[in-house]
């Protein structure tokens, strides 16, 4: 039995995996913004759920829930960074609220609850972190500029992270989902106030989003649940195929532009 810490647990990938967790008789600590968003994994699973409000720029409230989390249960195995949101808008639309929000809940959110939990884990000896990163956190793309800026961070973060506490005994994986059926891009959502000079990006990406079928996020349980319970978890794990022809072509771009620019770096 494994005990979980959930931020986002209210509704998509969250949501899904603190269910699927409860199934198999874990415990799972779960937050929201709203508690009562909580109320029927209460009902169905009774003291095995722990629902906690907590947003998670806030970060002695942070500290709270998962101090909260720890003594409840008597330890953490998992801590899944959900919490988090798309802002979809050009670079040039963005505005100083909305680029401090994006990084205040999809980077900073994650570091207080990260760094909240860690003593926990040091003291245990053991744990593992679930940063739920994204396709963007790898490769950019337009309309998502302050997206693709929180998740890169993260990843960055993530990965200096996790070479800081494999030694501790603890792990440390990027979650890295291709499109699913969650409602990111629509009700939970934020979108700048649109240039007229950016409607043939703006159309082209609308095109491009309509083409896609998103896969149904529940089949990700399943893996979340295996990637768990593996003694030796990967740094970063894709959900579903579609990620990995993009991120591939992005690599080899990156490799191939390097190279055929090395003679010019080499005399910097």
């Amino acid at each position: 039995m494994k005990t979980w810490f959930i931020t986002g647990a209210s509704r998509g990938f969250g949501r899904i995996w603190a269910e699927a967790a409860l199934q198999r008789g874990d415990r799972v600590a779960a937050t929201a913004r709203d508690t009562e968003t909580l109320r029927p994994l209460v009902d169905a699973y009774g003291d095995d759920v722990l629902p906690l409000r907590l947003d998670v720029t806030d970060r002695a409230a942070a500290t709270d829930a998962v101090r909260r989390a720890a003594e409840a249960f008597g330890r953490l195995d998992v801590v899944v960074n959900n919490a988090g949101y798309g802002l979809f808008g050009m670079v040039e639309e963005t505005t100083e609220d909305q680029a401090r929000a994006q990084l205040e809940t999809n980077l900073f959110g994650p570091l207080w609850v990260t760094q909240a939990a860690l003593p926990y884990l040091r003291a245990q000896g053991s744990g593992h972190i679930l940063q739920v990163s994204s396709l963007g956190g790898l490769a950019a793309f337009p309309t998502l500029g302050l997206y693709n800026a929180s998740k890169w961070a993260l990843e960055g973060m993530s990965e200096a992270l996790a070479q800081e506490v494999g030694p501790l005994g603890i792990n440390v994986t990027l979650i890295e989902p291709g499109p699913y059926g969650t409602d990111w891009s629509g009700a939970s959502a934020a979108h700048t106030e649109p240039l007229p000079a950016y409607e043939p990006v703006r159309a082209a990406r609308r095109a491009g989003a309509s083409a896609r079928t998103p896969q149904d996020p529940r089949t990700t349980a399943t893996a979340i649940l295996e990637l768990v319970d593996t003694d030796a978890p990967p740094l970063r794990l894709f959900l579903g195929t579609y990620p990995y022809p993009i991120v591939e072509a992005a690599y080899r771009k990156r490799l191939d532009t390097w190279n055929e620019w090395r003679d010019l770096a080499s005399r910097a």
